[in-house]
């Protein structure tokens, strides 16, 4: 449940069909759901408007040459934990920041066209104020990377 939408089996099946091929037609998923057209619609209205699900093309970072990754664990000076975090969003080649439990409150992601890329990515987020230490791994290979939920 998120907000005040309680999702129920027919919900989930649409968001797992949707996380396969979010360009497939209502119609298509009518016919496989055993439901009408309209009900689709209407069901695809209800979880965009409570932000259960945004459709949105996702790129194969392998295909427009991004190559290499790295998962970065960043200790913070906490007193500056959100100063840290606004200016580890702009860069650019980071596409994932969580906040998690532990010395290192923050685990970021970042994606780069070359292995040598890393290197220079790492010294710039090494350089943001408040920013103590960070522990790098490099990605040598992903196995599994799915926007399925249900």
């Amino acid at each position: 449940m998120y907000g005040k939408h309680q999702l129920d089996q027919l919900d989930k099946k649409i968001i797992h069909l949707l996380s396969k091929d979010g360009r497939r037609p209502f119609t298509e998923l009518a016919e496989e759901l055993n439901v009408t057209e309209k009900t689709i619609r209407t069901r695809f209205k209800n979880l965009t408007e409570n932000e259960i699900l945004n459709v949105t093309g996702v790129v194969n970072p392998v295909a427009i040459g991004i190559k290499a990754g790295a998962i970065i664990l960043v200790k913070v000076q906490l007193s500056h934990l959100d100063q840290v975090i606004e200016h580890v969003k702009k860069v650019k080649e980071v596409r994932f920041i969580s906040l998690i439990s532990g010395p290192y409150p923050l685990i970021i992601q970042i994606n780069v066209p070359e292995q040598e890329d890393l290197k220079d990515s790492l010294k710039r987020i090494k350089k943001i104020d408040g920013i103590l230490e960070i522990n790098s791994f490099i990605q040598l290979e992903v196995y599994k990377n799915t926007f399925e939920y249900f």
